[in-house]
């Protein structure tokens, strides 16, 4: 059986629009791209030929990744949740204790994981840290750049 893959309605989106560009926009653009070096003589030392055909198997790649995804997700709306307790999807305030710097932060899947927009994937160390935990915990964790150590502020399901 196939593992499931969490992710919120707004990420599921997401990955549904991007497979969509992916097949009916850069797909037909590269295979046409691909045709024009074709016709621009021999392949072997045509550069413009071999990127196309690189970024053609990146797309597929992408493609096929993208479908096994979106034919595994499990989509979780945060709203849907309640309770004080850290779980996929919540909204979690946290205090840097170290920098006394506050921190918004969502528990998403792994596809819509961006850390500039606040968005930690559940798997990632943070996260793991997080989860199970309430309002006022403190939660200790490793980064590339060593020890942090955060409490939380508020936890919402928004």
């Amino acid at each position: 059986m196939e593992e499931k893959v969490p992710m919120t309605a707004l990420g599921n989106e997401a990955l549904h629009n991007e497979l969509r560009k992916l097949k009916f926009e850069d797909r037909p653009a590269i295979v046409a791209a691909i045709e024009e070096a074709r016709g621009h003589g021999d392949l072997s030392e045509n550069a413009e030929y071999h990127a196309a055909r690189e970024q053609q198997s990146f797309i597929e790649g992408r493609i096929q990744e993208l479908e096994s995804a979106l034919s595994r997700a499990q989509v979780i709306d945060p709203k849907t949740l309640s309770g004080d307790k850290v779980l996929f999807g919540a909204t979690v305030k946290v205090l840097d204790l170290e920098t006394e710097e506050e921190h918004t932060y969502q528990i998403v899947g792994q596809y819509e994981a961006n850390l500039e927009k606040g968005r930690l994937s559940f798997i990632s160390p943070i996260a793991k840290a997080l989860i199970g935990k309430s309002k006022g915990d403190m939660i200790e964790f490793k980064t590339p750049k060593g020890e942090k150590s955060y409490e939380i502020l508020d936890v919402q399901f928004i």
